[in-house]
């Protein structure tokens, strides 16, 4: 069954009723191959969040140049690895991004987690349970790759929104990463975000060729969540190392990246685990112990 998430009110108020009770909001962003521009959406989808009063955690599993720190021309000095080894604090690891957004770089605690007993689980638990501020949204964004953890993370959030263009690679891609979380783990709900189109109708178009391969042989339910243009403003933006909502909020990608928002918070969310940032991370050690070696997208 697919769904299609259309314009509603204008703007971004219902956020203000978004997140009313103390649990968080887990998204995983995924890909259908390298280069989709996976970052970019998290970084973007991540600020047009946070001006809206969310209080946002971007989890970052992507290698050094390719890192949502270096896209937006910070400096990490620490990952999650040294909160696991206990040379830091998650605080002190934690990189500050726009609008206060916080970054956290995990790429090597996350392959670290299947080694840890079960006294350094529990450690890890509390680190983030102590968290200073709560968070309210949590982004995930996913490395790609043979050594890729996307599963674990997918599964350990209660959301997980792919990144496609046309390409017959993204969709091959895109199609197999849905193939294997849904007949070996069950995961039966996607979100969509067509990347890198010129028009809306060519975005539904990609969309629905997709959802006739997906209702005729899987078993899961998508929901379109918008398009991003194939924009100048994008590159310029990136070239300033900052968000495009940020330095061209007029643009018509920075209002697709707004719709975007508006579109997901408005989504029911049909896997909803409940509890704080430390229930995720308890989810993901779970998760991260699961086997990989099915999975070939």
């Amino acid at each position: 069954m697919t769904k299609i998430v259309y314009d509603q009110a204008a703007g971004l108020r219902s956020l203000v009723s978004f997140q009313t009770s103390d649990s968080v909001r887990v998204i995983t962003i995924a890909g259908g191959k390298k280069g989709i521009g996976k970052t970019c959406v998290a970084i973007n989808l991540a600020t047009t969040l946070a001006k809206n009063g969310k209080r946002v955690l971007l989890i970052d599993e992507n290698q050094c140049q390719k890192s949502i720190s270096a896209t937006l021309g910070l400096k990490a000095r620490f990952d999650l690895l040294h909160v696991i080894k206990k040379d830091k604090t998650l605080e002190q690891v934690l990189v500050q991004g726009p609008e206060d957004i916080s970054i956290l770089p995990a790429i090597r605690g996350i392959h670290a987690l299947t080694k840890l007993d079960v006294h350094e689980q529990a450690w890890l638990i509390k680190c983030f349970a102590e968290l200073t501020e709560t968070v309210d949204v949590v982004l995930v964004d996913t490395a790609m790759g043979g050594t890729t953890h996307v599963l674990p993370l997918s599964l350990a959030s209660e959301q997980v929104l792919i990144v496609l263009s046309g390409s017959a690679n993204s969709l091959t891609g895109a199609y197999a990463l849905m193939k294997i979380m849904s007949q070996e783990y069950a995961k039966q709900h996607f979100l969509i975000l067509v990347n890198r189109v010129d028009s809306r109708p060519e975005a539904m178009a990609i969309f629905d060729g997709l959802s006739k391969v997906v209702n005729q042989y899987l078993s899961v339910s998508l929901d379109y969540v918008g398009y991003v243009p194939n924009e100048e403003k994008l590159r310029y933006a990136t070239q300033l190392y900052k968000p495009v909502v940020d330095v061209y909020p007029a643009s018509h990608a920075a209002i697709c990246f707004r719709q975007l928002a508006e579109n997901i918070i408005h989504l029911s969310c049909s896997d909803d685990f409940g509890g704080g940032i430390e229930d995720f991370m308890q989810r993901l050690i779970h998760t991260s112990h699961l086997s990989m070696a099915n999975f070939t997208a």
